[in-house]
């Protein structure tokens, strides 16, 4: 679902991003105006609107807290920090607002160490998004408890507007659907994206939206059109009721637990420690009013612990067949839940088997899981992350936009079946993880179904959505032993991130001829997936007594640090190609080095950066043509 609405809320990152326009009359195309905006995400109030052009008075964006009585509450730098963070009162984590779901995002914020002309930071330093407190990168710390202070977005007008021709972009409103120029109002706030022939690629209604001033007041407001689908104001913990609600210490075994309810859970554990053995819940129906919340906080879940419960289940069946509707859900730092031995079957979109949120833990045992809906991942995380143990067990998905594992979090899996029949398999946003060991993994992604197919068809994904669900940083991905197939594309796709990725003993299969081992490249930030031309991918990949075959391609914004080692071999092609938005060149696009007893096999002419090589080249007739001219054969 990220990936659907990936374009909504980029200030959830806490971005301050200063408009940069022009001041020529409103009734001036920004092209007629002389103003150049190729590039840019822009920010503005909607001031007049005539055909398909919409008039803006353009600004910056920011994040506020609100206190409990709907006051501007003070910002709270945390030590040391430049840029807009804030720092919440401890408790449960309330995360900036954020649109729904689970796979995907926006904001044109680069990741650290990103080259090219990513946005200027408030703290005067470009590329990197501004630290969160604590290390906490996209989300904040809420009171304990639901309620409490909530985060809003505050504009600040600056003295330039523009006139924008709408008719060629796509128009999404705050529930993330398709909308068209007439679902925009005067007064509305928009989110600009601009291409590079200065047009207009997609405008955003942005909700939650209040008008900045001198005192950190002002009137909230929301985009003129509601439409349909899912509320977008996450910014309160809400998490709807429950049918039977747990909240002293106490063992059960053998219950029935179910709910129809909308909003509700089957079975909540509230602050307590609570044993479940052998017991049944079903979620059989009952709608989600907001998909935010069930997705980040458990509202309409089957079964849910939060507030520091502590939860050990075994025996059990779980089955969801509500929207938005996830299996087993554990939420807020402090919150442990334990499962073993169950199965857990969800079959509507947004329902994921275990999902892990607000810092939370789940350790599962040998579980049968398998969803059905789109956005449905098996093992799944979002905003505020958590900490994930799995071993043993089939994890099974079916829907689009549905991997096997999506990680937002630090999770580990061993000794398990993953496989994602209509789906990449796995997927890791941001400073997060995903460790593998002994098991064998399947993604069949579709080359037509899901909303990024049409950038990249993979196996496994590793990128920065922008969303604010995920910290701007290194992500990691390491599999030890175990199998890795790709029915279809690509076996890895790494970009608008730093990515740390260690493969070791891995059977590596790639069922498609023309799939690629992996692609190191910048995207057309038609997802919201940084800023096209900046928002390439930096990779540290290391083959540790690992075999691997197939082509590897790095655009020129991007880089790979590759190494093969402890009697590693590689047998295909690595070349350096251009970026397809044209962004600027960076240096060490391709730097490989061999290792002593380590095997290089050529499949076709490559170009690279730099070579150390201590083993050996196979050429096969081939050639390696260095940056600086060099040609080795």
């Amino acid at each position: 679902m990220k990936r659907i609405l990936s374009i909504l809320l980029a200030t959830a990152m806490l971005l301050s991003l200063a408009a940069c326009g022009s001041s020529g009359e409103s009734d001036e195309t920004e092209a007629s105006s002389g103003a150049d905006y190729a590039g840019q995400t822009l920010y503005g109030k909607v001031t007049a609107i005539s055909g398909s052009s919409v008039t803006v008075q353009l600004g910056s964006v920011s994040e506020m807290e609100l206190s409990a009585d709907g006051m501007g509450g003070d910002m709270q730098m945390p030590d040391g920090e430049g840029g807009g963070n804030m720092e919440m009162p401890d408790g449960e984590s309330g995360e900036a607002p954020e649109m729904p779901d689970g796979e995907s995002g926006d904001a044109p914020e680069m990741p650290d160490g990103e080259s090219g002309d990513a946005p200027e930071m408030s703290d005067g330093e470009s590329g990197d998004a501004p630290e969160m407190p604590d290390g906490e990168g996209g989300s904040m710390e809420m009171p304990d408890g639901e309620g409490g202070a909530a985060s809003m977005m505050s504009f600040t007008a600056s003295e330039d507007s523009a006139t924008f021709h709408l008719e060629e972009a796509q128009v999404l409103t705050s529930d993330g659907s398709e909308g068209s120029v007439s679902d925009i109002a005067v007064g509305d706030y928009l989110m600009l994206v601009v291409g590079d022939d200065n047009t207009v690629t997609s405008a955003t209604l942005l909700s939650g939206v209040m008008e900045g001033s001198a005192d950190g007041m002002g009137d909230m407001q929301t985009p003129g059109s509601e439409g349909g689908g899912f509320n977008g104001d996450s910014a309160t913990v809400t998490q709807g009721t429950a049918a039977t609600t747990l909240d002293a210490d106490s063992d059960y075994e053998g219950e029935t637990y179910t709910s129809t309810g909308d909003d509700e859970n089957a079975l909540r554990v509230d602050g307590a420690t609570v044993t479940l053995t052998g017991i049944t819940v079903d979620k059989s129906a009952g709608s989600s009013s907001d998909v935010e919340s069930g997705d980040f906080y458990g509202m309409n879940a089957a079964l849910l612990g939060t507030n520091g419960a502590q939860v050990t289940i075994s025996g059990a069946t779980i089955t969801s067949s509500a929207q938005n509707g996830n299996g087993v859900f554990s939420y807020g730092t402090g919150t442990v839940v334990t499962i073993s031995d169950s199965t857990i079957t969800t079959t509507a979109d947004n329902s994921g088997g275990i999902q892990t949120t607000g810092g939370g833990t789940t350790n599962a045992y040998n579980l049968t899981v398998e969803t059905s809906g789109s956005s449905a991942a098996a093992i799944r995380s979002d905003r505020g992350g958590g900490t994930v143990n799995v071993d043993g067990g089939t994890y099974t998905t079916n829907g689009y936009n549905s991997p096997a594992v999506y990680s937002t979090a630090t999770i580990t899996v061993a000794n398990a079946l993953l496989t994602a029949t209509n789906s990449e398999a796995l997927v890791i946003e941001g400073q997060n993880s995903i460790t593998l060991v002994d098991c064998d993994v399947s993604g069949n992604m579709s080359d037509t179904q899901g909303s990024s197919s049409s950038i990249n068809v993979h196996n496994v994904m590793i990128y920065q959505s922008m969303s604010g669900d995920a910290d701007v940083g290194t992500s990691s991905f390491s599999m030890t032993g175990g199998s890795l197939t790709a029915q279809n594309g690509d076996m890895f796709y790494i970009t608008n991130t730093s990515a740390v990725v260690t493969l070791s003993d891995v059977t590596i299969i790639n069922e498609d001829a023309d799939g690629k081992l992996m692609v190191i490249a910048g995207n057309n930030a038609s997802n919201g997936w940084g800023t096209a031309g900046a928002n390439g991918a930096q990779v540290t990949l290391t083959a540790d007594a690992q075999v691997l075959e197939g082509d590897i391609t790095v655009d020129t914004i991007s880089t790979l640090d590759m190494t093969l080692t402890n009697g590693s071999s590689f047998t295909g092609t690595v070349n350096i190609v251009e970026n397809a938005e044209g962004g600027a060149a960076v240096e060490n696009n391709a730097v490989i080095t061999i290792d002593e007893g380590c095997t290089w096999t050529l499949t076709g002419d490559c170009t690279i950066t730099s070579l150390t090589n201590n083993g050996t080249i196979n050429f096969n007739g081939y050639t390696i043509t260095l940056a600086d001219g060099t040609v080795l054969s």
